[in-house]
C-alpha cells in the first residue's frame, strides 16, 4: 500500500446499534475499493473485520477492526482508514476506543428497524467528541422499509441538522436508484454501485423540492451575500454548494443522509464519494496533550514536518498473530528500525516493522505519516494510552475516556494447579479491552471479575477457554458484611489450667459497648486500679481483641464499632502468662459479644441511574423492590433524568440485565461504596443460617 500524506486521509468510524449492518458496509466498501474479489457475510463468518473465532461463532463484532481503503477521489487518491465498531453495548470500550482516534462518523441505520438505542448512543458519542458525522441508511431492498418515515422520525430526535442528499427511485417496488437532492440529477443503478443517469420520477418531485429547499437554505446561510443572492432568486452554482455542504458538515451544523442496501452492494460508490467531499482530514483538526518538560498544555497540527509523536489507542494480543499497539501518529512521520520514547513508561523502545493491520493480515508499510492509523508489533512496556514521542520534545496526549465497568461476578479455575495460567491469561485479556478488571477480595476469598455487562463476561470465559485452553466457572459473589453490638455489657473471661508443673491462669473483667465508629474495628481502653492485673498483661489483652474482630461470632464478619475497657481482673504470680490472659480476653469477647445484641451490618452504595424521563417511574418503582431510598432526581438537560439512591450492595447484582430490560438498553448506571447500615432481620437470619450451614460442613 501506498504511503499518504496528512491531507490524504480520513479517519472514519463506523457507528450504530448492534445488527444495523455496520460490517456489511465496511464489507461493500472493501469490494468496491478492489480490497476483495468477493463480498463476505456476517452469517458465513468470513467478513474482514469479524474474524476473531468468537466474531463468527456469535455473529457479530466484538472489538474494533481496521479496515484501510484506497480510492481514487476527486482531487487524486485518498486512504480511507475505517473503524468497524461493535454495535452491542457490553462492547463499549472498543467503541470509544475508535472514537478517540476518529476524524469523522458514519451512523449506520437499519431503514426497517428505524432508530434504535445504538442509533441514539452513537449520536451523543459524536456530539461528545465533536464529530463531523452523515446517517447512512441500509436496507433500503427491502419493501416494508419507509425512507420518508425515517427521515421524519431523524428530524424530529436529532433536530434541524438532519439533511436528505438523496431520495429513493422504487420501480415495482424495488429500490433501484436514487435522486441526488445535492445535483438535482436521477440515478439508477446498474452494476452494484455503479449507476447511469435517468429521470427523476414524477412521484419524488414533492419531497425533492422539500428537501432541496432545506439544502439551499443552508447554503445561504454561509454568508450574507449568499444569503443577499438567495433571496434575490439565484441559482448557486454547483461548486459554491459543494463547498457550502463540506463546511457545514464538518463543523457538524448539517448531518447528511444517504441511503443503500449493503446485501445488494447499492449506493456506496457515492458514499465513498462523500467521505471524500465532505469529510475532513486529519490536518483540520489540532492534537491537544501536555508538554511533560513544563507541564503547560500543548496544542499541534497534524504535520509530519516536525518530531515525532503518536498515541497508542488500542491493544491486540492475540495467542496467534502476537502483540500489535495500533496507534494515530499526531505529528511527524512513524520509520521502521527506529528507536521511541515511550513518555508514560519513561523508556525507549525499539520498532521492528510498521505495519496497516486490515482485519488479521498485516501490510507491512515503509512510513506512517501524520493523521494517519497504523500498528507496530512486539512493543515490550507500551500500552493502551501510551504516547508515544522523542526523548527531547515528551508530549502526553490525554487517554481515550472508557467507561467504567460495574458488572462484577466472582470466577475460579475449574481445574487445580491452573490459577497462574488463568491469572496471565486474564492480563492479556486486559491489556486489550480496557473495561476488564480483576479485582482479588481478600476479605471474602474470592477473586472478582468486572466488565461492562454479562455479555462480556460470557465471551471472556470463552475466550479463556478457545485461546489460553484455561476453563473459569463464574459465581454469584460473596458481599462484605460487618458485625457490630448494640448494648453495654460487662462479663469475666477467665482461663485457667493445670497440669503438671507451670500451669495457665488469665482472669479478666471487661466492658463491651458500641464505640459509635463503624470505620474503626475496635477501641481498647483499660481502667484497671490497684494493679489487679499487672500493666505488662495489657498488650495480650488487646493482642486477644485484634484476633477475635477479624472474625465475629455471629456469622464470622470482621467486627466493627466495638468498644472494649478492660476494668478488673486477677493474676497468679506463678501461673500467668501473656498467653493466658490473651485467653481469656478471647473468652470474655466471645460471651459478651452475643449477649450484647449482635447484629449485621450491610455494605450500600450511592448509585446514580441515568434515563430518559419516561422510565423513571419503572426505574423507581425498582429501586423501591431492591430495597433502594430514593434521594432525589436531577435533570441532565439532555431529556434525561439522574436519579440518585442508596441500595444495598448485593441488591445490585444483576442490576445491568434488568435495568436494560426496562429501559430498552438506554439507561445507565454507576455507583460506589458509602457506608455499612444495619441489616433487615430476614437478611441476617439468611446469612447467620449460611454461616452455621458451612459450620456444620
Amino acid at each position: 500500500m501506498n504511503v499518504y500524506g496528512t491531507s490524504q486521509i480520513r479517519n472514519v468510524v463506523l457507528l450504530g446499534h448492534g445488527g444495523a449492518g455496520k460490517t456489511t458496509v465496511a464489507e461493500a466498501m472493501a469490494l468496491l475499493t478492489g480490497v476483495t474479489k468477493r463480498m463476505g457475510k456476517v452469517t458465513d463468518g468470513n467478513t474482514i473485520s469479524d474474524y476473531d473465532k468468537e466474531e463468527i461463532k456469535r455473529q457479530f463484532s466484538i472489538s474494533t477492526s481496521l479496515i484501510p481503503l484506497e480510492y481514487e477521489g476527486e482531487n487524486g487518491p485518498i486512504k480511507i482508514n475505517l473503524l468497524d465498531t461493535p454495535g452491542f453495548f457490553d462492547f463499549v470500550g472498543e467503541v470509544e476506543e475508535a472514537v478517540s482516534v476518529a476524524d469523522a462518523a458514519i451512523i449506520v441505520v437499519n431503514c426497517k428497524a428505524g432508530i434504535e438505542v445504538g442509533t441514539e448512543k452513537a449520536w451523543e458519542l459524536c456530539e461528545k467528541y465533536d464529530l463531523p458525522r452523515l446517517i447512512f441508511v441500509t436496507n433500503m431492498d427491502d419493501d416494508h422499509a419507509s425512507y420518508r418515515e425515517l427521515v421524519l422520525k431523524l428530524e424530529t430526535r436529532f433536530g434541524r441538522k438532519i439533511a436528505p442528499f438523496q431520495l429513493p427511485i422504487r420501480e415495482n417496488e424495488k429500490f433501484v436508484g436514487f435522486v441526488n437532492v445535492v445535483k438535482m440529477a436521477g440515478r439508477r443503478f446498474t452494476n452494484l454501485s455503479d449507476y447511469e443517469e435517468c429521470e427523476i420520477p414524477e412521484y419524488v418531485q414533492k419531497n425533492l423540492g422539500i428537501a432541496r429547499e432545506a439544502l439551499m437554505e443552508a447554503v445561504a446561510e454561509t454568508s450574507e451575500e449568499y444569503m443577499e443572492r438567495y433571496f434575490s432568486g439565484d441559482e448557486f452554482t454547483q461548486e459554491e454548494i459543494s463547498q457550502a455542504l463540506r463546511t457545514f458538515v464538518i463543523d457538524g451544523t448539517i448531518v447528511p443522509v444517504m441511503m443503500g442496501s449493503g446485501i445488494n452492494c447499492q449506493g456506496f460508490r457515492v458514499l465513498l464519494q462523500a467521505i471524500d467531499k465532505y469529510f475532513p482530514s486529519p490536518d483540520k483538526y489540532e492534537c491537544v496533550g501536555v508538554d511533560v518538560s513544563t507541564g503547560e498544555r500543548f496544542t499541534a497540527k497534524y504535520n509530519d514536518d516536525v518530531s515525532l509523536s503518536a498515541r497508542v489507542f488500542k491493544t491486540i494480543a492475540d495467542p496467534f498473530i502476537g502483540k500489535y499497539s495500533l496507534m494515530k501518529i499526531c505529528t511527524g512521520t512513524l520509520k521502521p528500525d527506529s528507536v521511541i520514547y515511550n513518555v508514560n513508561k519513561d523508556a525507549e523502545e525499539k520498532v521492528g516493522k510498521v505495519y496497516l493491520l486490515r482485519g488479521k493480515d498485516q501490510i507491512e508499510v515503509p512510513e506512517l505519516k501524520a493523521g494517519d492509523i497504523g500498528a507496530v508489533a512486539k512493543l515490550t512496556v507500551t500500552q493502551t494510552g501510551d504516547t508515544i514521542a522523542v526523548r527531547t520534545a515528551p508530549i502526553v496526549y490525554h487517554k481515550p475516556q472508557i467507561s467504567t465497568p460495574y458488572t462484577y461476578m466472582a470466577y475460579k479455575a475449574v481445574n487445580k494447579g491452573e490459577d497462574d495460567k488463568v491469572s496471565s491469561a486474564l492480563a492479556k485479556l486486559m491489556e486489550e479491552d480496557l473495561t476488564l478488571k480483576v479485582v482479588n477480595d481478600a476479605e471474602n476469598r474470592q477473586a472478582l471479575l468486572y466488565a461492562i455487562g454479562d455479555q462480556q463476561l460470557d465471551v471472556v470465559v470463552s475466550k479463556l477457554q478457545t485461546r489460553y485452553k484455561v476453563d473459569i466457572a463464574l459465581s454469584k459473589p460473596k458481599f462484605a458484611f460487618r458485625e457490630t453490638l448494640r448494648k453495654k455489657v460487662k462479663v469475666q473471661g477467665k482461663h485457667k489450667k493445670q497440669s503438671g508443673g507451670h500451669g495457665q491462669y488469665g482472669d479478666v473483667i471487661m466492658e463491651f459497648e458500641p464505640s459509635g465508629d463503624l470505620d474503626t474495628p475496635y477501641i481498647f481502653e483499660e481502667k484497671v486500679f490497684g494493679g489487679s492485673v499487672p500493666k505488662n498483661y495489657f498488650p495480650a489483652v488487646e493482642k486477644g481483641l485484634q484476633e477475635c474482630v477479624q472474625k465475629g461470632p455471629l456469622a464470622g464478619y470482621p467486627v466493627v464499632g466495638l468498644k472494649a475497657t478492660l476494668l478488673d481482673g486477677s493474676y497468679h504470680p506463678v501461673d500467668s502468662s501473656e498467653m493466658a490472659f490473651k485467653m481469656a480476653t478471647i473468652l470474655a469477647f466471645k460471651k459478651g459479644f452475643m449477649d450484647a445484641g449482635p447484629v449485621l451490618l450491610e455494605p450500600i452504595a450511592s448509585l446514580k441511574v441515568t434515563v430518559p424521563d419516561k422510565f423513571t417511574g419503572d426505574v423507581m418503582g425498582d429501586l423501591n423492590r431492591r430495597r433502594g431510598r430514593v434521594l432525589g432526581m436531577n435533570s441532565d438537560h439532555h431529556g434525561k433524568q439522574i436519579i440518585e439512591a442508596d441500595i444495598p450492595m448485593s441488591e445490585l447484582f444483576g442490576y445491568n440485565t434488568d435495568l436494560r430490560s426496562m429501559t430498552g438498553g438506554i439507561g445507565v448506571y454507576e455507583y460506589e461504596f458509602a457506608r455499612y447500615e444495619q441489616a433487615p432481620g430476614d437478611v441476617q437470619k439468611k446469612e447467620v443460617e449460611a454461616r452455621a450451614a458451612k459450620d456444620d460442613e
